[in-house]
């Protein structure tokens, strides 16, 4: 049979031939994909239900999590993976996890870019061949990068053979990111401790046992389990100690066991302008636009190589014009909100932008708080493949009332029906029980766990709801010694340290439950696909009145129901 060729700019040889599964919406491989079976689990997402194991995938790009790399890797390792991927538009996280695969454990698939034109014409053909005629950028040679002496020296393998596999990897990126030189970071956040699969783990121990150590203050992702207390959490032993396993390869190799999703809320948060390589897409998104620091939006498995040497591209978010927004959307004039309103804009601001930077009006008067913020740089990472945002008279870099006023943006304007759709995408569930309220996604802070507090004084709750809050180490100490921690175990809240709720399984998600509420809308969005459970969410102060009623009624806030 002649099949169609498909030939673009090839980002990892090979050759491939099969059925293609076609879709013009982004997808994130974590949270939407399983990686054990390979089927589409984003309940939101048109390929939802599909299985990838065999066939052309073709997509635009991805969204949302740093850690789609890590389920590229283990669908290539178990044969469940896709036969070729091809892109809209080269993109780092897919195309690390493919990267990686071939470099360390010699199994690939082809990935290839294709432009606007010939991407889409894929949605009429169903059985295509692809090629690798086209120019090769898989191995792209040093040369095309300018390297220090240094670099040479860790390329040679003269800072031993973990920094000369974690260097030969960081080139093949930077030729990806169209980089022409690499430079100098001052910290880490690693997004790979997060166990995806057996593939992950080998590729941390292999580092490892090479001899590999960061050259940069490193701090550690949420991982997979509470590392201290999983066993009596009665998560199953082979899934809790390969989780506990690869958070130790981290820590060997010199990383500090952090084990949260928000390092922003570290003493060791960057300041403004300082070149850093973060992963895990939140922090990313919080770090670019709230801090004012500077990280592309790096993929797992990258994010250590680069803490092994040091080393960066100088692309993307490290440079002054690839932080410039490229549209901008208006919010509805609004004078009161509560704090759903912030992962909800958030979430619709991301499905709005795509892979642009976007510059936000409407929310300076408000008055958001770096909670507020938070919340907004999670919902918009899931939805959003751009690595930060612009809210303007808020963020750093739109303080001012003149920035970015002479640039001819884009302009969307949201409506309040904008409002409603989101906000029924993100309620799921029928209005009636709620068996858990889910907080802590991303890790909450000690001024969150304080206002829970304030919420649930005087209250009792509802026997059949469990409440937990997931949060990091360094926050659940600070609340601790204010008593808040000792307030809330009174009321009956879990806590939960060293991971977080897109990792969360059973039995710490009660067996029996079977709605989840959270005022989180990148849990909201996540959460469906990865429990199988449907998903209420509402402000903060709804979701401790579903726990003390045992309900969470069908109500919107005022500001959505507002003409």
């Amino acid at each position: 049979m002649n099949l169609p060729l498909i030939a673009g700019q090839v980002i990892v040889a090979g050759q491939a031939q099969g059925e293609v599964l076609y879709s013009d919406v982004p997808l994130s491989f974590w949270g939407g994909v399983d990686p054990t079976t390979g089927e589409v689990i984003d309940r939101h997402h048109p390929l939802s239900g599909e299985t990838l194991a065999g066939r052309i995938l073709a997509i635009p790009g991805s969204r949302g999590s740093c850690s789609g790399s890590g389920v590229i890797l283990e669908l290539i390792l178990n044969g469940q993976g896709p036969s070729a991927i091809l892109l809209e538009r080269p993109e780092a996280i897919i195309t690390l996890g493919v990267v990686v695969a071939e470099e360390v454990f010699g199994r690939s698939i082809p990935v290839h870019c294709l432009g606007t034109g010939a991407f889409h014409a894929l949605a009429d053909m169903s059985l295509v061949q692809v090629s690798d005629t086209a120019a090769d950028l898989s191995n792209a040679p040093a040369s095309q990068i300018t390297l220090s002496d240094r670099d040479r020296a860790l390329l040679d393998g003269r800072h031993g053979e973990a920094a000369q596999v974690a260097m030969r990897i960081v080139l093949r990126m930077a030729a990806i990111e169209g980089a022409t030189e690499l430079i100098d970071i001052t910290q880490a956040h690693i997004d790979g401790c997060i166990y995806t699969g057996p593939g992950g783990l080998a590729f941390a121990e292999r580092l490892r046992d090479l001899g590999g150590k960061v050259t940069v203050p490193t701090t550690l992702n949420a991982i997979s389990v509470d590392q201290r207390r999983w066993r009596s959490q009665g998560i199953e032993s082979g899934f809790g100690e390969a989780a506990s396993r690869l958070a130790d390869a981290y820590v060997d190799m010199g990383a500090q066991p952090s084990f949260t999703c928000a390092p922003y809320l570290l003493d060791t948060a960057p300041k403004r302008d300082e070149q850093i390589v973060w992963a895990e897409s939140n922090a990313v998104v919080y770090a670019n636009s709230v801090l004012g620091a500077r990280t592309m939006k790096y993929p797992d498995y990258l994010d250590i190589c680069i803490a092994l040497t040091g080393r960066a591209p100088k692309a993307g978010c490290h440079l002054d014009a690839e932080r410039l927004p490229k549209l901008r959307i208006s919010l509805p004039p609004l004078s009161k909100v509560d704090d759903s309103f912030y992962p909800l804009i958030g979430y619709l601001t991301g499905l709005l932008a795509a892979d642009d930077i976007p510059l936000i009006d409407g929310i300076t008067d408000l008055g958001p708080d770096n909670d507020d913020l938070k919340a907004f740089g999670a919902a918009f990472a899931t939805t959003s493949g751009a690595p930060m945002f612009h809210i303007a008279g808020v963020t750093p870099e739109a303080r001012d009332a003149d920035d970015f006023r002479a640039m001819s943006l884009r302009r969307v304007v949201v409506s309040q029906a904008d409002l409603l759709r989101a906000w029924g995408d993100l309620n799921g569930a029928q209005a009636g029980p709620v068996e858990l309220i889910s907080l802590g996604n991303p890790h909450f802070s000690a001024t969150e766990i304080a206002r829970l507090a304030t919420l649930c004084a005087g209250k009792i709750r509802h026997p059949d709801v469990a409440v937990i809050v997931t949060c990091g180490r360094w926050t659940l100490e600070q609340a601790q010694k204010s008593g808040h921690v000792a307030d809330l175990e009174r009321f009956g809240v879990q806590f939960v340290a060293d991971t977080c709720w897109c990792m969360i399984v059973e039995p710490l998600i009660p067996r029996h439950t079977k709605t989840i509420m959270t005022n989180s809308g990148k849990y909201a969005h996540y959460g469906p696909g990865l429990t199988g459970r449907t998903m209420r969410f509402g402000s903060l102060a709804d979701c401790l009145d579903a726990a003390v009623s045992g309900r969470h009624l069908d109500c919107l806030p005022d500001w959505i129901a507002a003409p």
